[in-house]
């Protein structure tokens, strides 16, 4: 039973974070897209905007297709929470927590992310 909840966990959490880099970098799920991105990035002072725009997407693809296949797992979690570290000090910090636009579900990722990798990622892995 613990794998299976490990693998629930993993495909929620990883194939949500996935998806979110897909908004950003191709505008899949009526995401902005990578130019749209890099706009948004740079209207908060993000330097330079297109790069910081594809890195951020391409970590929360990988990151998300890891975890979400339970494979790499520290690599996975290395990536999920570098990004949410630069979403909280960029963004969401300022915000406190749990108010609107906070950085409880930033926080909240990292923790499920270092969790499952320091417990491992079950049975039930891509390969």
């Amino acid at each position: 039973m613990m794998s299976i909840g490990l693998l629930i966990i993993r495909l929620v959490v990883g194939l949500t974070f996935a998806a979110h880099g897909a908004q950003k970098m191709f505008g899949w799920f009526k995401g902005p897209g990578l130019k749209g991105f890099a706009g948004w990035l740079e209207s908060i002072n993000v330097k330079p905007p297109l790069l910081n725009a594809f890195l951020a997407a391409l970590f929360e693809i990988v990151a998300g297709l890891l975890f979400a296949a339970g494979v790499w797992m520290w690599l996975a979690a290395a990536l999920i929470t570098i990004t949410m570290l630069v979403a909280i000090s960029r963004v969401h910090g300022k915000n406190g927590y749990i108010q609107p636009n906070g950085y409880e579900y930033n926080l909240h990722l990292i923790a499920v992310s270092i969790g499952i990798a320091m417990v491992g990622p079950g049975q039930y892995v891509l390969f």
